[in-house]
Order: C-alpha cells, then sequence, then structure tokens
C-alpha cells in the first residue's frame, strides 16, 4: 500500500449495509452517512460508518447490493448532544468505487499518544492494552482514536508515556456491548482500531503501509 503522508489512511472494502442518511452541511457542502459492513476472516464482521460528500453518492447510487471501496481517513467527532455515543467514530471518505474485490479493512495510523495506556486482562486470559491517540488534521484539528494492542505489543504499549508518538497498522473493528443507563440495559456499539503491529517512533518518522 502506498506511503501515508497525512498519518491517518484506512482503505475498507465491503458491502452497503443501510440507506445513506443526511449528516451535515460543512463548507458548502451536503455530507451524508452509511453503514459498510466488512467480514472478518472469523465470519464475523465489522459495521464502519462511512461519511461522504453528495457528489460522491450521486455518481455510485450505492444500496444494499452494492460492494464498494473506500479509501479515506479515520475520524472522530465530539458528540454533544446527549444521545448516541460521546465520542464518534467514522471514516471520511476520500474516494470511493463499485468493486468486486474481496472484502479488506486495512488502516494505518500516526498520531501522538494522549491518554495513560491501560493494561488489562481479557476473561479469556488475554493481555489486551488499551490506546488513545491524537492525528492530526488539516487546519489545526486533531482526532483522537482509541487503538487497542495485544499481547507482547500490549505489555511494550503499557510501557510508553503521554506525548509519545506512535505509528500502527490494523484494522478497524466495530464491538457491540450492552450497558446500563437508567435502570435499563442499552445495547451500544464501540469502535476502535485493533493494532496488528504498533511501535513509539520519533517525530520526524514516515510511516508506510
Amino acid at each position: 500500500m502506498e506511503n501515508c503522508m497525512t498519518g491517518n489512511l484506512t482503505r475498507l472494502c465491503g458491502n452497503v449495509n443501510g440507506r445513506p442518511v443526511f449528516s451535515h452541511y460543512g463548507r458548502s457542502r451536503k455530507f451524508y452517512v452509511f453503514p459498510l459492513s466488512v467480514p472478518r476472516l472469523s465470519g464475523a464482521e465489522d459495521v464502519i460508518n462511512i461519511v461522504c460528500g453528495e457528489e460522491q453518492l450521486k455518481a455510485l447510487e450505492p444500496d444494499s447490493s452494492t460492494m464498494l471501496k473506500v479509501t479515506g481517513e479515520l475520524r472522530s467527532y465530539n458528540n454533544k448532544s446527549g444521545v448516541g455515543n460521546r465520542l464518534l467514530i467514522f471514516v471520511y471518505a476520500n474516494e470511493m468505487t463499485l468493486c468486486e474485490a474481496a472484502p479488506e479493512n486495512l488502516i494505518s495510523l500516526r498520531g501522538t499518544l494522549c491518554k495513560r495506556p491501560v493494561l488489562r486482562t481479557t476473561p479469556l486470559g488475554r493481555e489486551i492494552c488499551d490506546i488513545l491517540i491524537a492525528v492530526n488534521r488539516p487546519f489545526g484539528r486533531s482526532d483522537y482514536l482509541p487503538c487497542i494492542s495485544w499481547g507482547q505489543n500490549a505489555r511494550e504499549a503499557a510501557r510508553w508515556s503521554i506525548g509519545d508518538m506512535i505509528e500502527l497498522e490494523g484494522r478497524v473493528q466495530s464491538r457491540n456491548y450492552v450497558k446500563s443507563a437508567e435502570g435499563r440495559q442499552v445495547c451500544k456499539t464501540a469502535f476502535e482500531v485493533s493494532s496488528s503491529s504498533v511501535r513509539r517512533t520519533e517525530p520526524d518518522s514516515a510511516l508506510k503501509i
């Protein structure tokens, strides 16, 4: 895959899993959001929200039978509405094309560790480390992206400090969980990057994927 000069590169190939709905206006453009389903080798699937411009939708007219390739950036939005998750994670589509290729879910990130890593053990006894990194984007903004690493990578990440520069590769995953809210059980979905490789690096290092 090509060099990632921005520090944020996502490439997905999957099936459109719902109708596009209006998301927001930005810079005189109308944006829509729709879910893209990408199967895993295990048979499970990740359902990832894609945000794109109205002109991209009109050019492709995707529906539930469409296999779509999306290249873009993983982004975050601080939801202050009080409805849904506080941190919204989605892929901003720079390019979308129809395809008949095999499912694909690849991401490459380069950012700054902005929260102390948390090492924990799953109920099945696997070591996992929660990492939050800030990835710069144009106009002075940053995306705050939750990531996880496993095993030896998790133990290594647990020793890092806030402010360290991190590079990682992996996939975007969705994870359903149940949360208690106002005395009732609510099903929610969390999004994170599951890293296959992660390392601490120098600030001026280039990232390849």
